[in-house]
């Protein structure tokens, strides 16, 4: 059994993005699509790399483009990318959904219908934003509810919201699942990823921040305590969603 081994990849060639932080990235096929953060500015550019011919370059996109953004969700699904949230500029957040059809570079705003129990997911940074077969998962972040522009009151957040999407493009509509048990704590800048396994898929919250750096960061995945959907959500699974928190 081979050992993970790390390379620095060089020679590469292109419009090479500049430095940065609060990006995301996904692979799609052979290429790797990079969108967002920022470092003295918040990059609006769309940068894509091909791993094969080792070239970066900026697709000519069109339609709905979105401003640049940081701390955002970031989903890839065959060859459509979503971006939900995450910073304008300082101390302005979005709650904004856009999907971009990579096979024509093509970026559409999203205007899903709202949940029939609750408010849509508010303006948010930092939180996780998954996709299990034909539904995104959205936990979390930190919100600004300053009435001034130009202030910051930060309000940590431990939402949870089912995103369904329709079939090759677009979004049918936000709900609340209805949860039981001991969920997560309010957090940003966690970590989400879902296991499926021979039982129901699980969604694993790991890490993040509520006011210090890293107030979760020793932990586990032990079994604390879980939180499940009542909505069917995965096949074959009568809880839509197991939540595992983790240890500290």
């Amino acid at each position: 059994m081979h050992k993970p081994q790390w390379r620095k990849v060089h020679s590469v060639t292109g419009v090479v993005p500049r430095s940065r932080h609060g990006h995301r990235a996904a692979a799609i096929r052979e290429l790797i699509v990079v969108f967002g953060g920022g470092n003295e500015g918040i990059a609006e550019e769309l940068h894509v790399y091909n791993t094969v011919s080792k070239q970066w370059f900026l697709p000519a996109v069109r339609g709905d483009i979105p401003p640049g953004c940081a701390a955002h969700g970031f989903v890839c699904e065959g060859t459509r990318i979503l971006v939900f949230g995450g910073m304008v500029e300082f101390g302005k957040y979005t709650n904004n959904l856009y999907e971009l059809q990579a096979s024509r570079w093509l970026w559409k705003k999203l205007k899903p219908r709202v949940p029939r129990n609750g408010l849509p997911p508010c303006p948010r940074i930092g939180h996780s934003f998954t996709l299990v077969g034909s539904k995104c998962y959205l936990f979390g972040g930190l919100a600004n509810v300053s009435e001034d522009p130009n202030g910051n009151t930060p309000r940590y957040l431990g939402d949870l919201y089912e995103l369904e999407l329709q079939s090759v493009s677009g979004a049918r509509g936000w709900s609340i699942p209805d949860t039981k048990g001991g969920g997560p704590s309010a957090r940003e800048s966690h970590s989400s990823v879902v296991y499926e396994g021979l039982s129901s898929p699980k969604l694993y919250i790991y890490g993040g921040m509520q006011g210090r750096i890293n107030c979760f960061g020793q932990g586990d995945f032990s079994p604390v305590s879980e939180f499940k959907t009542c909505q069917p959500g995965f096949p074959g699974a009568p809880s839509a969603v197991k939540i595992t928190k983790v240890t500290y």
